[in-house]
């Protein structure tokens, strides 16, 4: 964000738009202690700037039919990697995918309907792609939201 540093006020937008990505602006600037014209113009820098990214809704993928989930460690080809990122990417089910440093390079978030639909995709389409050299998978059991459950706590005063 070049020439426009986050202050404690943005910090405070943030915290209150990540607890509640619907709130008007003017409660929004009633709970930070700013105007709402104040609000308004720090909330457009901040989108304008990609410190806001957009505005989605939480949605629990258990409940959406996408019962088990996965994290997906590969080992690619280096040379490939340009190649592997839109191939991931055009997968259904693929919600995350990271670079990493270290023994994997990738570590991929995958959701699926149940087991066969999960096995289908590890094995018949992430480890088909040209330039997967490796798969390691970690079926999930549980997921925790440490900052979304931050988030929904009341606001500070």
């Amino acid at each position: 964000m070049a020439g426009a540093p986050i202050d404690d006020v943005d910090r405070r937008i943030l915290r209150e738009l990540e607890r509640d990505g619907r709130m008007s602006m003017r409660r929004l600037a009633e709970t930070v202690h700013i105007s709402r014209a104040n609000a308004y113009a720090r909330v457009e820098r901040l989108r304008d700037t990609g410190v806001i990214t957009g505005f989605a809704a939480l949605v629990d993928p258990g409940l959406r039919g996408l019962g088990t989930s996965a994290y997906v460690a590969l080992q690619l080809q280096q040379e490939e990697w340009h190649d592997i990122r839109p191939a991931l990417a055009a997968l259904e089910g693929i919600e995350h995918v990271a670079l990493l440093g270290g023994e994997f390079d990738a570590l991929v978030l995958v959701r699926a309907e149940d087991n066969a639909a999960l096995r289908q995709l590890i094995l018949e389409q992430i480890q088909m792609i040209p330039g997967v050299l490796t798969t390691r998978t970690f079926l999930v059991f549980e997921e925790l939201y440490p900052e979304r459950e931050r988030s929904a706590a009341p606001p500070e005063p």
